[in-house]
């Protein structure tokens, strides 16, 4: 688990597609904060599916970051 609040942009040599995956979010507030969460459940194919593989959370900070790079990347409004 882990709670980004920067991203930084790095070039990758070399880039793929990844398989398709569940994921879900929940919404929570601890110590006055809201964060988001961000589960990931791997492949269906797996040897425990349905088990969590992946969490991410963010504050506002580390959101509002995500925000502007989606705007920017995807040119979004």
């Amino acid at each position: 688990m882990a709670l980004i609040r920067h991203f930084e942009r790095k070039e990758m040599e070399r880039n793929a597609l990844h398989d398709e995956i569940d994921a879900t979010y929940s919404v929570f507030e601890r110590d006055g904060r809201v964060l988001l969460q961000i589960d990931s459940y791997g492949r269906a194919d797996r040897e425990m599916p349905g088990k969590k593989s992946q969490t991410l959370q963010l504050d506002r900070e580390g959101a509002l970051e995500l925000f502007e790079i989606l705007k920017r990347e995807f040119h979004l409004g």
